[in-house]
């Protein structure tokens, strides 16, 4: 396997974990307290890995790892949420879909890289099929929760460009930063959490085992993964790994929990994942750098830096 295509299937791990948001939600943990869900998911998985590499921020680095936090965790989940509880879910993740046309704008303005017809093409064809998975006959529409998953989709998109454009300090591994813009996240959805959810809800043992996943597994592990793909993938690579959330989803819910999967839907996932891998093969794709046995450094923190990440694509996996 070649160095870009180990990158390429260890990235791909964190939009497949993201998949599973939707079943883990539905069957461990209490019902509508998403708030709650994003910033138990998000700040203890970020004050787990600062213990871990017991490393803060310098200088610059305060506010870019803020934010790059808000961008990718505390904005972008509350504008999730109030597109999932105002759309229904397949609308939800169509609007979502469209994370890549706005990567592909943002990587030109801030990144250089030109857009191709190719990669504009590949981005359509992802959101496409992701609609023929999850798009249902007569779905209805609301103005506030369509905004809402524009501007979700947008923050994160946002989020990508500029963890690629500012990369990470000289010395600090990836586990670090990913540490850095969980925390940041995590503290930016705590008032908004406890402002309109109040108080957390009483746990059982279900749900604590639950939260831990999502905040191990599904956040920490995963989010790493996410951002060290990020340097290593040009922009529009990395994006167009998204449409793997929905695809799981859909799988998980077909063969966990009796949801139908139909030929439509199964023609959806096939564009889908083929704009994916179509994604991987743009010549513009940024060459993985020279680093020895990628899959033995994933939780050192002394990477060398790459160059210059849904999730927004999870809307699919939240339910009202």
């Amino acid at each position: 396997m070649s160095r870009k295509a180990a990158v390429v299937a260890l990235t791909a791990l964190a939009p497949i974990s993201w998949g599973s948001t939707y079943f883990v939600t539905t069957e461990f943990l209490p019902p509508d307290r998403p708030l709650f869900t994003g910033l138990m998911r998000a700040l203890p998985a970020g004050l787990l890995l600062l213990a871990l590499t017991r490393k803060l921020p310098q200088g610059a680095w305060w506010w870019k790892s803020a934010v790059l936090g808000a961008l990718n965790i505390g904005a972008f989940f509350p504008l999730l949420f109030l597109a999932a509880y105002r759309l229904p879910g397949g609308v939800a993740a169509v609007v979502g879909s469209v994370g890549p046309l706005f990567v592909v704008g943002l990587a030109a303005l801030f990144l250089g890289e030109k857009p191709t017809t190719k990669t504009l093409l590949t981005a359509v064809a992802a959101a496409f099929g992701v609609s023929l998975v999850v798009l249902k006959a007569g779905a209805a529409f609301d103005l506030v929760g369509i905004v809402a998953g524009l501007l979700s989709s947008l923050s994160m998109s946002a989020g990508i460009v500029f963890t690629k454009r500012w990369g990470r300090p000289e010395g600090v591994g990836a586990l670090a930063l990913t540490g850095w813009q969980l925390t940041a996240g995590g503290l930016v959805i705590l008032p908004i959490a406890f402002l309109i959810e109040g108080a957390p809800p009483a746990l059982t043992g279900t749900n604590l085992a639950g939260y831990a996943y999502l905040a191990l597994g599904n956040t920490a592990i995963s989010y790493f993964l996410w951002f060290r793909g990020i340097e290593r993938l040009s922009a529009s690579s990395a994006t167009l790994l998204g449409p793997l959330s929905p695809i799981t989803a859909a799988v998980i819910g077909w063969a966990a929990l009796g949801q139908a999967l139909g030929p439509v839907q199964v023609l959806g996932m096939l564009i889908a994942f083929g704009a994916t891998l179509a994604g991987q093969l743009s010549p513009r794709a940024a060459k993985a750098p020279e680093v020895a046995a990628p899959e033995a450094e994933l939780f050192s923190g002394t990477e060398k830096n790459g160059q210059e990440v849904s999730m927004d694509l999870e809307v699919s996996e939240v339910r009202r």
